[in-house]
């Protein structure tokens, strides 16, 4: 910073084309763009070079910096760059990195990045390289701005030279001039994202798009920019959705465990251990939607749906457990030798309060375990049979006049 003072440049930054800074000009801070004079020495170069600095002009997007060539003996030696302060976003978190961990600012950062790929794809052109250094942002805002744009400069034959450094945010078909499309922007894209992020601290969100958007091959990744940014958003709301189930079903289980705990048992009580967090860190896969859906293969991985499958199993033998214990209790009101003597007509009057009784308590503990209506119907009429049928055989001994066949 202090060399950038003393020649009195100011945000140096490197771009493919050249040196982007500010410097002075009557008293007013002005950026440019110094081209790189290997660069100027290639007549395929210059040529494309004059071409964008035509096309520039046209371009209306709030996400696009305008310029002018700067000439020299017919030459494009530099760029002047229209009024505004900006930096590169390798500057901008080298100065403030807390920045990517801020709510809402990498959401405003990939916006920014879709709204200008989208309108330049709709003019034909590409991106190609998005990299911390030639992606620049409006100091004080952080509002995204590109400048120049890589698809003016196909024709020159050695690419990763062109790109040097930043060569690695650029699409491999790029570097072997093989067919360029949208989904070259969306692996630069990818690439200028991971990097951002830190490969240890890519948000889950992010993480899958960004394992899909950085294929090698252009068929597996995303075909636009914009189908990038909604499988971040279809993910954000599978996560909260898989938070929200994890919650509810821990509520329930830990109530049920506490309930247990009050109530007197003849046998010793089997308490319900704490749901670890853990498994949810890696829940949400290709595919997902805000509504949860084990049974999609592409939702969750095997490892994921087995940890589901066992908070399911867990809940439904609590609601096995208690069902059955309050089942054998409801059903001791008919299944006795004092009912079995009774009439027909009062032994079935009971048997259909004793149903009534039944079917309130097993909804009641349904609810409570987390566990859908039909599950818990099925798991009740499968106890209800075998007590059934243990009691009377019970009583099968027994004198009995109020069933009649």
């Amino acid at each position: 910073m202090l060399a950038s003072k003393s020649d009195g440049r100011m945000n140096k930054t490197r771009l493919p084309l050249g040196e982007y800074y500010r410097h002075q000009v009557d008293g007013k801070w002005c950026g440019h763009v110094d081209i790189r004079q290997e660069l100027n020495e290639s007549v395929v170069f210059s040529e494309a070079l004059k071409k964008e600095c035509e096309r520039n002009r046209t371009l209306n997007n709030r996400h696009q910096l305008h310029f002018e060539a700067e000439e020299r003996d017919g030459d494009v030696v530099g760029l002047k760059i229209e009024p505004g302060n900006y930096l590169s976003v390798r500057q901008l978190l080298t100065d403030e990195p807390s920045l990517v961990a801020e709510s809402g600012f990498m959401d405003s950062l990939l916006d920014g990045l879709v709204d200008i790929s989208s309108y330049l794809h709709s003019q034909g052109i590409w991106h190609v390289c998005y990299s911390p250094s030639s992606v620049l942002v409006r100091k004080g805002d952080n509002h995204v701005m590109l400048l120049s744009h890589g698809s003016f400069y196909l024709s020159v034959s050695n690419q990763e030279e062109l790109y040097g450094d930043d060569a690695c945010y650029v699409a491999p078909e790029v570097l072997r001039h093989g067919t360029v499309d949208e989904r070259c922007d969306v692996y630069s894209i990818g690439r200028f994202l991971e990097q951002i992020f830190g490969s240890s601290s890519i948000p889950l969100e992010f993480r899958q798009v960004l394992k899909r958007a950085t294929s090698e091959t252009p068929e597996d990744r995303y075909p636009t920019v914009q189908a990038l940014r909604s499988a971040v958003l279809k993910r954000r709301n599978g996560v909260k959705s898989l938070l929200a189930l994890a919650a509810s079903l821990v509520v329930a289980l830990i109530c049920l465990g506490i309930y247990f705990d009050m109530v007197p048992e003849s046998e010793p009580v089997e308490f319900v251990k704490p749901v670890p967090r853990q498994p949810y860190d890696d829940l949400l896969e290709e595919g997902y939607g805000g509504d949860v859906d084990f049974t999609d293969s592409d939702s969750l991985t095997e490892e994921d749906r087995q940890t589901i499958r066992e908070y399911q199993a867990k809940a439904e033998a609590i609601f096995r457990k208690k069902y059955e214990q309050e089942a054998d209790r409801i059903l001791n009101k008919i299944y006795n030798r004092d009912n079995m003597s009774n009439s027909e007509k009062i032994f079935l009057s009971k048997s259909r309060s004793v149903s009534e009784e039944l079917a309130k308590r097993q909804q009641e503990l349904g609810d409570e375990a987390g566990i859908s209506g039909e599950k818990a119907s099925r798991i009740a009429a499968e106890i209800n049979e075998r007590l059934s049928n243990q009691k009377r055989d019970a009583l099968g001994g027994t004198n009995v006049y109020g069933i009649q066949k």
